[in-house]
């Protein structure tokens, strides 16, 4: 272990100017906006007069889902609350006004996926309903992570949400939809450079134990809606449309992030540091081999429904 390992206290209160760094970069770039400027409200039209039905919505098979799983996803902001607050909650000062800025900017999405949704009947509202019930009740839990894991983990989560928003919002076919879904993901995309820079931060205290963490969030990551219903069915279905598949989580999440920290190319790591950069390339080159095989498959079943058609 690196004699200069540090508690979550103490290294909150290390990075605690850098904090109130970049929660200032934060004010300064973050829009305002509403969401109900986005939603096309005079489509809208009564359930109880004129009940749901498949055939009413704008959205094909895969984006619904697509949609469906992004809006779940952002709908467990209480837990994620609680999570946040947990890793930054001894910090004083910038920590705790993060925590309260950035649920109060989270809490948008929900609020403008669900009213498009809803509004232009893109899904059935009462199976949305149970869904939302189901997993909010079911929460979400990140495993008593400590401070460097927690800060690492939500880097790669904030990215890859924000590129699964885009791809979904562009794979819509939908103006309305996709703006709503570029709105949201300028605002994941500055969370994630708050998380990033203070993980960046975090390697000039005490690199190795940055390096693990890093390793341990790569090598074990799941998104954080990885615990609702049919979730690997649907994900898979997410995958075959290419909205987000083990091509985009390697080079357009991982990689962006590991070459931002330079990673490969710190020096002076302790012995643990290193055997866990040695694992993480390895993980890479296998996740690099399985997101090949996955585009080839899906070229294939593509090519065989061409021939049937």
């Amino acid at each position: 272990m690196s004699a200069t390992r540090l508690s979550d206290p103490e290294l909150l209160v290390e990075l605690e100017p850098v904090a109130e760094q970049e929660l200032r970069r934060h004010e300064e770039l973050a829009d305002e906006w509403f969401p109900h400027d986005y939603i096309p409200y005079s489509v809208g039209r009564d359930f109880d007069k004129d009940p749901w039905t498949p055939d009413q919505s704008r959205l094909t098979g895969v984006a619904q889902i697509a949609f469906e799983v992004n809006l779940l996803t952002e709908d467990n902001l209480p837990s994620y609350h609680r999570e946040i607050h947990d890793m930054f909650a001894s910090g004083d000062g910038a920590w705790i006004n993060w925590i309260h800025r950035w649920t109060a900017e989270e809490g948008r999405h929900s609020i403008v996926l669900r009213d498009y949704l809803v509004v232009t009947r893109a899904i059935d509202p009462y199976q949305l309903e149970r869904n939302r019930m189901q997993q909010v009740m079911t929460g979400y839990d990140r495993d008593g992570k400590d401070t460097l894991r927690g800060m690492a983990y939500v880097s790669f989560q904030e990215l890859a949400t924000r590129i699964s928003h885009r791809n979904t919002g562009r794979y819509s076919d939908d103006p309305v939809a996709d703006r709503i879904m570029a709105r949201i993901s300028k605002d994941e995309n500055l969370h994630m450079v708050f998380y990033r820079n203070l993980l960046a931060a975090s390697m000039h205290v005490d690199p190795s134990a940055a390096v693990e963490a890093i390793t341990d969030e790569v090598v074990g990551f799941e998104m954080p809606g990885n615990g609702m219903r049919e979730f690997q069915r649907k994900a898979v279905q997410i995958a075959n449309a290419g909205i987000y598949d083990l091509r985009v989580h390697h080079d357009e999440v991982i990689w962006p992030l590991l070459r931002h920290w330079r990673v490969f190319e710190l020096e002076g790591l302790d012995a643990a540091a290193e055997q866990a950069r040695e694992r993480l390339a390895e993980f890479l080159d296998g996740l690099d081999a399985m997101a090949t095989r996955q585009e080839e498959k899906r070229a294939a079943r593509q090519a065989r429904l061409a021939a049937r058609a």
